[in-house]
């Protein structure tokens, strides 16, 4: 049975360095990490920013905060989060069709 955290949506803002190929290896590595993605969202001189989305079972928000700092990394916000027994796809509101406007 599936608890606690099973998906996290972060952005965050690291440096170039280290990579952010490095920086999903370590992520990859926690207890209950299933899979890592990071998409480049912006790069300028000096940092990246990017969103980290990461799946598993019962995944400790702590430890991840911990580990993306120690990349030099910081998050910036949760963007999504979902607990529970499956993932739930997000639904399309009338809201959202606004925003194509």
């Amino acid at each position: 049975m599936a608890k606690g955290i099973r998906l996290l949506v972060l952005d965050v803002l690291k440096p170039h360095q280290p990579m952010v190929t490095e920086l999903a290896l370590g992520l990859s590595e926690l207890k209950g990490v299933d899979g890592v993605n990071i998409t480049l969202v912006e790069i300028d001189k000096e940092t990246e920013n990017v969103k980290i989305t990461i799946v598993g079972d019962n995944l400790d928000y702590e430890e991840i905060v911990r580990t993306i700092e120690e990349f030099g990394g910081v998050v910036h916000s949760i963007d999504m989060v979902a607990a529970g027994k499956k993932i739930i796809e997000e639904s399309e509101t009338p809201q959202d069709r606004l925003e194509e406007f």
